[in-house]
């Protein structure tokens, strides 16, 4: 008989992991609780570095996904995982499932920008987040305010939930910063007379062709940087938006008045990554991601065995790096399914 992988979460990990896991000749059951494949990708417009269309690489996932065959349940929560005959015994939805390996890609949540009570958002209605802004630009590049009105000066404020003790996470997001050079430009493409700047700690351009993006903003697009945390948000009786900061490199406290705050929101482990983890008693990573067997040797399994991770609820990862993981994890089951494993 065909050993069984029963995958939790249906994002870009879960589904590229499912339609290899299908070629490599296992049967595969993926649950999602939303209705629909792809995750967090789903919110997304265009993607950096080359700015291609996000509904191109759902496109990818779901053709894999629908040719592979791969049994998929949407809408399905699991509510318990219990061992049984060397395998996993998985109550998800009203199913009840046999597995001889399980994969968790969970993915990630947004940062919760109302946890910063200084920025405004929830309070004040031209404080909005990276997603809000990108949910703007799929339907239609449409950049308002709360007066119906394009914005003249948009501010842009990294960081938000990310490397900040005081909301617990001293961890870099890794995409932020890439993401709001790609917004800014986007912003200017649509709007080019507007100001637009960008109040950052420290920009971690890490990946090939992000500081070229990074210098593309500046030369071409015009987008102003600051370094500096923004450390108050306050809304004037316009609707407007004055911000406080300090200039870090020129050594003095700024005030500046905007139509349209932007808080780049970073990544925090999912809900579905804790309650699993909970679930199933699997090691945490000290930022409450889910740890790996061994950082450097082996990424994708877990300290309980047949029990495997990928993508996004193990760290923050782009989508590039995150079919990388998928793939690598896929291996590491046939591993451990065709008993090679050691």
């Amino acid at each position: 008989m065909k050993k069984h992988v029963f995958i939790i979460g249906g994002g870009v990990a879960g589904a590229e992991a499912a339609s290899q896991l299908v070629k490599m000749g296992f049967d595969v059951t993926l649950a999602e609780k939303e209705t629909q494949i792809g995750g967090k990708l789903n919110q997304w417009d265009r993607l950096f570095p080359s700015k291609r269309k996000a509904a191109e690489v759902l496109d990818f996932i779901n053709k894999n996904l629908v040719d592979s065959k791969a049994r998929v349940l949407f809408n399905t929560e699991i509510s318990k995982i219990s061992k049984q005959n060397g395998g996993y015994k998985i109550y998800a939805g009203i199913e009840e499932c046999t597995a001889d390996a399980i994969l968790i890609s969970t993915g990630y949540d947004v940062f919760n920008a109302r946890i910063k009570e200084e920025y405004g958002y929830g309070i004040y209605e031209n404080v909005i987040t990276s997603v809000d802004l990108e949910e703007m630009f799929r339907n239609g590049n449409k950049i308002f305010n709360s007066n119906k009105e394009e914005p003249k000066r948009i501010g842009f404020v990294h960081c938000v939930g990310s490397r900040d003790e005081k909301v617990g996470n001293h961890y870099c997001s890794q995409v932020c910063c890439v993401t709001a050079v790609k917004q800014a430009m986007e912003v200017k493409e649509i709007l080019p007379r507007a100001e637009v700047y960008c109040f950052y700690m420290d920009l971690r351009m890490f990946g090939l062709q992000f500081e070229d993006l990074y210098r593309e903003s500046q030369e071409k697009w015009g987008v102003n940087f600051i370094r500096g945390r923004v450390s108050e948000a306050a809304e004037n009786i316009d609707g407007t938006i004055l911000i406080k900061v300090e200039d870090t490199l020129a050594g003095r406290p700024l005030k500046m008045k905007v139509d349209l705050l932007v808080l780049m929101v970073g990544f925090v482990p999912s809900a579905g990554t804790t309650e699993i983890g909970k679930m199933l008693n699997l090691d945490l990573t000290p930022e409450n991601f889910l740890k790996p067997a061994d950082e450097h040797l082996d990424t994708s399994s877990t300290n309980l065995k047949g029990v495997f991770i990928a993508g996004t609820c193990k760290s923050p990862k782009t989508i590039a790096d995150t079919f990388a993981d998928a793939r690598a994890a896929t291996l590491k089951i046939k591993e451990f399914l065709e008993g090679s494993e050691k």
